[in-house]
């Protein structure tokens, strides 16, 4: 290899060292945790004792507008978050429902409706470090949707208890410059038994007063959205939809009689299910033939 060849070589390889350690957790001298710059999506997650925060370089491509049968979420959610970006009184949200209906997209999107946006995903386990994180958020000039995905808890977490006392307030005042956005498959994030409703007769004295403690949590949101069942026809809606977006034009009624066996393979009539059964019959007609668009 000649020396211009290693000179280039070495300059590639030191360019990707900067950018990995950029995008990986910066330290200041007093061990505090800071977030890497230029990126406007970011994750955290523990790791050991403490947190990595990690800029993610590739954000979701997924705009608002792919999004069927959710119209008043999506409108509800657009609202706030502009209220929040102004710097007007906005609401932390919870967008309940099934899975696969869009909840998670909805929420990430908002990263190509706001260019001004910065968001940070954390784990469940990162609510643990939430002083942190706010401490982190506060010395930056922009304004963060704290991201809490496919969230649930078992009754008495230490996350679940980190995360009503910052949504309640406490002696602490918590950054302007964030909100929380959190989305889960249960309507008040724990799991709910039937005989919980049900009088009963053991120990406790008040079991009503157990059972508004044990829900007391998703009522912390001020804005709750709920998503319902999709059933078939907007299933079906859907997938026509998707087909248009990938240039594959309208769908026969062979198409249809397709979409609708995976659905029944596959369980149920969601979005996502419908983004599968597109994915896998664009790849079918590569296979078929290759020159076809895609």
């Amino acid at each position: 290899m000649h020396n211009n060849e290693i000179l280039s070589e070495l300059k590639r390889l030191n360019a990707s060292i900067e950018r990995l350690v950029k995008g990986i957790v910066g330290i200041l001298n007093d061990g505090e945790t800071v977030l890497p710059q230029d990126y406007r999506a970011y994750r955290i997650e523990v790791r050991g004792a403490g947190l990595k925060v990690t800029g993610i370089d590739n954000i979701t491509r997924t705009r608002l507008s792919e999004l069927v049968g959710i119209d008043n979420v999506i409108n509800t959610v657009k609202r706030n978050t502009r209220q929040f970006l102004k710097g007007y009184p906005a609401h932390d949200l919870l967008i309940y429902g099934p899975r696969g209906t869009g909840k998670s997209s909805c929420v990430r999107a908002l990263l190509n409706e706001f260019e001004e946006l910065r968001m940070i995903e954390v784990e469940k386990k990162a609510l643990l470090f939430l002083h942190e994180i706010q401490a982190l958020v506060r010395r930056e000039p922009h304004r963060f949707i704290l991201f809490c995905d496919d969230l649930s808890f078992h009754d008495a977490e230490d996350e679940r208890l980190r995360l009503k006392t910052l949504l309640e307030g406490g002696i602490e005042e918590r950054p302007g410059n964030m909100i929380i956005y959190a989305t889960s498959n249960r309507r008040h994030l724990v799991p709910e038994k039937q005989n919980e409703n049900i009088p009963q007769q053991d120990e406790e004295l008040h079991p009503s007063d157990a059972l508004e403690e044990k829900i007391s949590l998703s009522d912390r949101f001020g804005l709750r959205l709920g998503i319902g069942v999709f059933t078939p026809e907007l299933y079906i809606d859907i997938v026509k939809h998707y087909m248009k977006l990938r240039g594959l034009g309208e769908a026969d009624e062979g198409v249809i009689r397709d979409a609708m066996n995976w659905a029944m393979a596959h369980g149920n009539f969601s979005g996502r299910t419908a983004e599968y059964f597109v994915r896998d019959l664009i790849g079918r007609r590569l296979i078929e033939d290759p020159s076809k668009p895609a």
